[in-house]
């Protein structure tokens, strides 16, 4: 018989370890890590203590995600409060705030904020100036790519005959030269672009998870509503 054949057998006769329990009992395998051999029973139960040791791991995984997800949620809340909290204020008090809370709960201190078509008496914050046509007109576009956010290094980011990535790296000044990675994002209502950079190339990298950043869009647009003339 084949190894195949034996395997298929037995698993159409589970009755079989019932019956020649004695004789399995005097089967020995190899031990999985070497040495000894062993029977198969104690086998079959190094690889069940095996598979429990991984589901563990599994869990305290699982665990160690929804801590790390529960802080998180609790930091996007208390920015969340903050911003909306300024918006009788002013737009600039709005950016000031969100500003704080990415330094102070989470380390990102390097943070721009782009906007034009802005309402006239909101033209301090207008900074079209510092934008290039080619990237006011890529986010303006329908279906544009910064609709959701854009997240890898700082300098690879280009889109057809835009340098997006060395543009937006111009917004932060000195600190320039040492960033290595991006995210980059669109706010909805008007035109305005937030852009977080670290100089840590992991902290934002292709394919990592944008909920939170697609949250602080959604929550920046909201508070920044007033800042742009209505549809």
């Amino acid at each position: 018989m084949t190894p195949d054949a034996v395997a298929q057998y037995l698993q159409h006769n589970p009755s079989f370890f019932e019956d020649y329990a004695d004789q399995m009992a005097q089967i020995f395998v190899p031990h999985p890590h070497g040495g000894r051999a062993i029977s198969l029973p104690e086998r079959q139960m190094l690889t069940l203590r095996e598979k429990v040791k991984a589901l563990e791991h599994s869990l305290a995984d699982l665990v160690e995600t929804g801590h790390s997800n529960d802080a998180l949620s609790s930091k996007m809340h208390r920015l969340t409060l903050a911003m909306l909290g300024a918006v009788p204020v002013s737009p600039l008090r709005v950016i000031e705030r969100m500003n704080y809370h990415l330094r102070e709960d989470f380390a990102i201190p390097h943070c721009q904020f782009r906007a034009w078509r802005v309402k006239s008496e909101f033209a301090a914050i207008d900074s079209r100036a510092g934008l290039s046509v080619g990237l006011q007109r890529l986010v303006d576009t329908p279906g544009s790519a910064f609709k959701l956010p854009y997240c890898g290094p700082i300098h690879g980011l280009k889109h057809e005959e835009v340098k997006v990535g060395e543009e937006v790296a111009g917004w932060f000044g000195e600190a320039a030269p040492h960033l290595k990675s991006l995210a980059l994002m669109a706010i909805s209502g008007g035109g305005g672009l937030l852009a977080l950079a670290s100089e840590n190339e992991h902290r934002f990298y292709a394919g990592m998870g944008t909920l939170y950043l697609e949250r602080l869009a959604e929550s920046l647009s909201a508070a920044l509503a007033h800042l742009y003339p209505a549809p």
